[in-house]
């Protein structure tokens, strides 16, 4: 068993660390939130009085963080304190710029770099069954897989460095556009007089079948059950696929690709986090949709 350093017990990361610490691995971890810490010290792990306290002496270094200036600011602090030949394994979802930083800062330093992006939600944290989206070295890689395969289901090598970032961003930008038509789909069907369940049981097995009606369908009552049949309580937050679609965009930018689809989703969360759309899940776009009359969209 591994020692492990865990930064960033949030809603995220703390299940991922259980998952760990219940596998036997001794977790060392940090949180700049003192209940987080209080948290991991109950299901056995030992609280750190600081990110470079943590990382110091571990053989695999996690983090899971809000946002690209974050990770590197932590990088800055756990990279001189690591053990050379470590694995550092970002799991934030951040932008592919900071993540080939990150990558260089802890390969200059002598660490064994990865990031690895996760889709799955907190369900998905909790039961040990996300998706992982990772770049990096193959021998980097390689060493990973066993922790990797104890808090995921699926575990994906993309490529070097910034590959995992790239992977979820192209995947959030299609998801956030999916789930704006499924909305659009069902709001539509209502008005025409066609039950939801109707609609259901014709695009789930039809043309129009996808993650977003199948598995997340955004109206109660049919489907599975998702956040629309918990009054929208968020499985992935709006303001979570607000910032996904933002990083899209802004890697667009940067490599010159036009993806203007991706571009009306960001503007569409936007105004939708700004008429009430904040705290619930991205699915209760549906009920902005509903909202507003079809020459203001």
């Amino acid at each position: 068993m591994a020692r492990v350093a865990f930064v960033g017990l949030g809603n995220m990361g703390l299940p991922m660390a259980i998952n760990l610490a219940k596998a036997g691995h001794e977790l060392h971890v940090y949180d700049t939130v003192s209940e987080a810490l209080a948290n991991a010290k109950a299901e056995g792990m030992h609280p750190a009085a600081s990110a470079a306290e943590a990382a110091a002496g571990a053989e695999f270094i996690i983090t899971m963080l809000p946002n690209g200036s974050i990770a590197l600011k932590v990088f800055g602090e756990i990279v001189p304190a690591a053990d050379k030949g470590a694995v550092i394994i970002d799991c934030s979802t951040i932008d592919v710029g900071s993540a080939r930083e990150a990558h260089r800062m802890a390969g200059d330093a002598g660490l064994m770099p990865l990031d690895a992006p996760v889709s799955g939600g907190t369900s998905g944290a909790a039961a040990g069954t996300l998706t992982f989206m990772v770049g990096g070295s193959k021998a980097a890689f390689d060493k990973a897989l066993p922790l990797l395969n104890v808090m995921g289901g699926k575990v994906v090598h993309c490529g070097d460095g910034g590959a995992g970032q790239a992977a979820k961003i192209c995947n959030n930008m299609l998801l956030g556009i999916s789930m704006i038509g499924a909305c659009e789909a069902f709001a539509l069907a209502d008005k025409l007089g066609l039950s939801a369940q109707a609609a259901f049981d014709v695009i789930s097995t039809s043309s129009g079948s996808c993650w977003s009606v199948n598995t997340y369908c955004p109206v109660p009552g049919v489907g599975p059950k998702s956040p629309a049949d918990n009054g929208y309580k968020p499985g992935f937050a709006a303001e979570l696929m607000t910032k996904d679609l933002g990083l899209s965009q802004q890697a667009a930018e940067e490599v010159h690709q036009a993806t203007p689809m991706g571009a009306h989703a960001l503007a569409l969360y936007r105004q939708f986090l700004d008429n009430n759309g904040s705290g619930r899940d991205f699915s209760a776009m549906i009920e902005y949709l509903r909202s507003i009359q079809r020459d203001q969209a």
